[in-house]
């Protein structure tokens, strides 16, 4: 169940996505590391509460799910994470 989103200051937004980034860079796996942390640097400032939420919740799923969604070789049981995992997919890296 997800907690409500509490109104945010200016700064409190800025160190959450700060957490964001960092906690999407050094995951332990290359490749989710490389997806997600370019993923951050690209849109994270351009995410609603709700989006950055989101995006919050499936750094809380394990990396090997994170790597067979986005490879889909495993569907995601979670539908809240479609449109998160299409963006990740779509983005160019390199």
């Amino acid at each position: 169940m997800l907690k409500p989103i509490p109104t945010l200051s200016s700064h409190e937004r800025e160190l959450w996505r700060k957490r964001l980034t960092y906690r999407s860079e050094h995951r332990g796996c290359k490749e989710t590391d490389i997806v997600l942390g370019t993923y951050c640097r690209r849109s994270l400032a351009a995410l609603d509460d709700d989006a950055l939420a989101c995006f919050e919740a499936l750094l809380e799923e394990d990396d090997a799910d994170i790597w067979q969604w986005l490879t889909e070789k495993k569907p995601c049981p979670n539908p809240r994470f479609d449109s998160l995992l299409s963006a990740l997919r779509a983005q160019k890296i390199g």
